[in-house]
């Protein structure tokens, strides 16, 4: 299986159910997906050489660890040139408390997302990225008051199946 692959119905299934449980064993998921355990173990194998397995991991309850802040940032930059998206980049992925970067079309460049300590936390991070000179030109916080919900795993065969 090469990059280039076409994923199969088959391949769709293990995806979806590995993102719900990766900890699920292989006969489970060979009898969940209809094949035999030897193949799925194969195909699994497969989709982690080729990239589309990049991981396993446990989801982890943060209240029960103790208070957090989660904060949503929107970040523009002064100039658009590649070199000032990377550099911006580059020093957000070298914070460990920021956890989602995504950007953007609209009104601004970026939307981050922090998850912190407390709002001391995410004052110091902010002020280090100014500090840094790294052309940012406004950027607006977005305090997380309640999550409702937050889903771990994404609908796989309402989005590829039909390509499959």
């Amino acid at each position: 299986m090469t990059p280039a692959y076409k994923l199969d119905r088959i391949d769709i299934k293990i995806l979806a159910v590995l993102q719900r449980n990766g900890r699920i064993t292989n006969v489970e998921l060979a009898d969940e997906v209809s094949l035999s355990p030897s193949p799925c173990l194969m195909r699994v194998k497969k989709l982690q050489q080729a990239g589309y397995i990049t991981g396993y991991s446990a989801q982890i309850d943060l209240a029960r660890l103790g208070p957090t802040l989660t904060v949503f940032t929107e970040f523009t930059l002064k100039n658009h040139r590649q070199i000032d998206f990377a550099r911006f980049q580059e020093a957000l992925g070298n914070i460990d408390n920021c956890v989602e970067c995504h950007l953007v079309s609209g009104g601004y460049d970026y939307l981050v997302k922090f998850v912190t300590a407390g709002i001391d936390e995410y004052q110091l991070i902010v002020e280090g990225l100014i500090d840094r000179d790294l052309g940012i030109d406004k950027f607006f916080s977005f305090v997380v008051l309640k999550t409702p919900f937050s889903k771990q795993h994404i609908p796989l065969s309402r989005l590829f199946d039909d390509q499959a």
